[in-house]
C-alpha cells in the first residue's frame, strides 16, 4: 500500500481519508476493503522514512487534519518503484505446500485437496464475475483488476487440472 499512497501523493497533497477514497475509487469493489487505520499507520511510517511531509491544517470546530505531500526522496522512491518489474512468479503458494506434503504426512488425500481448492477457485470466479459488469467511465482500472483476477483464477484451475492428472 505504501507505494500506492506515494503515487497518489505525486498528484498533490492530501489527507488520509482523501487517500483512502482515491484508492477505493481507483481500484474498485474487487480490491479488498482498505482500513483507514492501516493507511494512517503507513503514512506515519512514510513520514518517518522521509518520503512524505505532513502538515497540520486547522479546521473550525473540528480537530486539525494532517495533510501529506511527497518529499524529493518520495518522488524518487515512486519513480524507482514504477521502473521495477513486479514480483517473481508465485512460488510460495500455501496450497502447493499442502499438496506437496499431503500424501507423505497421511493427513489428506491430494486429489481431495485439489477438488476442494477447485471449488474454492470456482466460487471466487463467480464472485469476480458479478463484479465484472461494473465499469466506471474514465476509470478502467476496477474492470482491469477483475479481468486480471479472473484470468489468474482460470490459470489456477488449469494448473489444478494438470496436478490432478499427474497425481491420480
Amino acid at each position: 500500500m505504501r507505494f500506492a499512497l506515494l503515487a497518489l501523493l505525486a498528484k498533490g497533497p492530501a489527507h488520509g481519508y482523501e487517500l483512502k477514497q482515491a484508492l477505493e475509487a481507483r481500484l474498485g469493489a474487487a480490491y479488498p476493503q482498505l482500513n483507514i487505520g492501516q493507511i494512517y499507520v503507513t503514512l506515519t511510517r512514510l513520514e518517518k522514512a522521509g518520503l512524505i511531509r505532513g502538515q497540520d491544517v486547522e479546521q473550525a470546530g473540528r480537530p486539525n487534519k494532517r495533510t501529506y505531500e511527497l518529499t524529493p526522496a518520495g518522488h524518487e522512491a515512486v519513480s524507482a518503484w514504477m521502473e521495477e518489474p513486479s514480483e517473481e512468479p508465485r512460488v510460495r503458494d500455501e496450497f502447493f505446500m499442502k499438496l506437496a506434503f499431503a500424501r507423505d504426512s497421511g493427513m489428506a488425500d491430494p486429489v481431495g485437496l485439489i477438488n476442494k481448492q477447485r471449488r474454492h477457485y470456482l466460487n471466487l470466479m463467480r464472485a469476480m464475475s458479478r463484479l465484472a459488469g461494473v465499469d466506471e467511465p474514465g476509470n478502467p482500472f476496477p474492470r482491469l483488476l477483475v479481468e486480471g483476477a479472473v484470468l489468474h483464477l482460470q490459470a489456477d484451475l488449469d494448473w489444478l487440472e494438470k496436478c490432478q492428472e499427474e497425481l491420480e
